[in-house]
């Protein structure tokens, strides 16, 4: 069976440039461009690095973009007051806090005091309720992106039995709740696996479309897909290797496994992350657009 690519990179590029075409006509008509904000706490590597990226994205696509970059020291309270700040800014259209946060912080107090219209991250608890009651809201970036992708390669979803391996709040429940709504992509069966899961192999084997999403470098074995199944790899992991960096990024599939048996596979890297950051761009653009009731 030939191995086709849900190529993520692609795709991302091709909105990327659907979006920069919307930021010049709105720059043309003499208004100012949308602007994202991020605050970073602290020195985490693979934050730098997912900072970085979305940066140098909001660059390419004409978005006006700063980072505000925090000590690691700093109290919760100055965190709230520094996102206060922000979402009173009426120039700034999306705010994201990169997680994790250090431990001091509470996660969940800082995600609630972004202001829902600003949240392009789609965690705060209104725009996570106003998805699972399918009303207009910023999803989560990762579950949009792999929307968009499956969306983009017609794969199709309608009463398919859809896996996903993994519960977190960020990828494996609002990605549930998109494949179960009345749309195109959605409409299928889903099953969520996780830690506790007995007879984890039987379940996800059964599934026409898989998502790995836990995080465990090469978890998903070649024996645990049915042949012709669509694999979404959410997982990214740095593991050491001997390459000039002196590591490489490994997904949660096997890919020399799985690979050979999926009828569609996302790679690692070039997957799904490319698309995680356009849709955080496509969240921005809309809240900007709301802002200003330029339709």
């Amino acid at each position: 069976m030939e191995i086709n690519i849900l190529d993520g990179k692609g795709t991302a590029a091709s909105i990327e440039q659907e979006i920069t075409n919307e930021v010049n006509k709105i720059v043309d008509s003499g208004k100012r461009r949308p602007n994202l904000v991020a605050i970073l706490v602290g020195e985490d590597g693979a934050s730098q690095t997912y900072v970085g990226h979305k940066e140098r994205t909001c660059k390419a696509v004409g978005f006006d973009s700063t980072v505000i970059r925090l000590q690691e020291s700093i109290s919760e309270e100055a965190l709230l007051e520094e996102i206060a700040k922000i979402n009173g800014d009426s120039s700034v259209d999306g705010l994201i806090v990169q997680l994790p946060l250090p431990k001091h912080i509470a996660e969940q107090r800082v995600i609630e005091a972004i202001d829902p219209v600003k949240d392009v991250d789609g965690f705060h608890p209104v725009n996570i309720g106003k998805m699972v009651l399918a009303l207009p809201a910023y999803l989560p970036a990762t579950p949009a992106g792999i929307m968009e992708l499956l969306k983009r390669y017609n794969i199709e979803t309608d009463g398919k039995e859809c896996v996903i391996i993994g519960r977190s709040n960020i990828v494996g429940k609002p990605l549930a709740n998109l494949l179960l709504q009345k749309s195109t992509p959605g409409n299928s069966t889903v099953t969520v696996c996780h830690s506790r899961t007995k007879n984890l192999k039987e379940i996800v084997k059964r599934g026409d479309i898989v998502i790995a999403a836990l995080g465990v470098p090469n978890f998903l074995k070649g024996d645990m897909v049915k042949s012709g199944a669509v694999v979404i790899d959410v997982g990214i992991t740095r593991v050491e290797a001997p390459t000039k960096s002196g590591f490489k990024l490994v997904g949660d599939v096997d890919w020399e496994e799985v690979a050979p048996k999926a009828s569609y596979i996302t790679p690692v890297p070039g997957g799904v992350g490319p698309m995680t950051i356009v849709s955080l761009l496509s969240n921005t653009l809309k809240a900007y657009l709301a802002q200003h009731n330029s339709h």
